[in-house]
């Protein structure tokens, strides 16, 4: 007499209760973590803001090393002064403007008939004031992201990027310091005219010296990379622009 389990109805039987009761599992998993994801994914955006202008654990020229987890929601606040939302020509104060999600607003902006909200930062060190601005864009692969911090005078002092699938050591450096650090001192405006950084190839100017070219030197091999993060800084620091020049006015 055949044993009950041998047959087909049986296998079935098992495999579906055994994908319910892992199913269930999982989810359980997923939910009891969501609160932490959360809490790390705000961690993340503020150790990025304050990487952008110049808060950092970096020492030499070595790796990129951000605040603490531990102590960066402190940091942030003793070092970001306001936070601001801006939509058309009106900006307001907003404690929880780090939380918005450009991606999302630049969707909805698509629309045509929704004015994306703008989260601006604004933080102190060494007794200047810095505005800190989220930019994000398309690299070769996928998403690539990042923050620049900028004085009045719409000189750069600081940047932060990443990325989600850049190729490693070709694009992916544009979250390496060396990059990065090539932006501090570039400026964004021509006799008040906007011009945005590019990253160029060829720019005769190797070791970023010339800081009123509006370029900082390529990635060898990450051209498309390099032509996104030049997009991205145009595009999405322009929509800034004139926010930030009423701060002269």
């Amino acid at each position: 007499m055949a044993n009950k389990t041998d047959n087909n109805s049986y296998t079935i039987f098992f495999a579906i209760v055994m994908v319910v009761i892992v199913g269930s599992l999982l989810a359980g998993f997923a939910s009891g973590l969501k609160p932490r994801i959360k809490a790390n994914e705000k961690f993340e955006k503020q150790q990025n803001i304050l990487y952008a202008m110049g808060i950092n654990n970096n020492e030499g020229t070595g790796d990129v090393a951000f605040i603490p987890t531990d102590n960066v929601a402190e940091v942030f606040n003793e070092y970001i002064t306001k936070q601001l939302v801006i939509q058309g020509d009106q900006a307001t104060e907003n404690d929880l403007a780090y939380l918005i999600d450009v991606k999302k607003e630049s969707t909805k902006a698509k629309s045509g008939d929704y004015q994306r909200r703008l989260p601006l930062f604004i933080g102190q060190k060494d007794g200047s004031e810095l505005y800190i601005m989220p930019v994000r864009g398309k690299g070769l692969w996928d998403a690539i992201w990042g923050f620049v911090a900028v004085d009045k005078e719409m000189i750069v002092q600081g940047v932060y990027f990443d990325h989600k699938g850049e190729t490693p050591g070709l694009g992916a450096e544009i979250k390496q310091r060396y990059f990065m650090d090539d932006f501090v001192g570039e400026r964004l405006l021509d006799k008040g005219a906007f011009q945005g950084i590019k990253v160029a190839k060829g720019n005769n100017d190797p070791k970023n010296l010339i800081k009123d070219d509006y370029e900082v030197d390529a990635l060898a091999g990450a051209t498309i990379t390099g032509d996104g993060v030049s997009v991205m800084l145009k595009k999405d620091l322009a929509m800034y622009v004139p926010y930030l020049k009423t701060l002269n006015n």
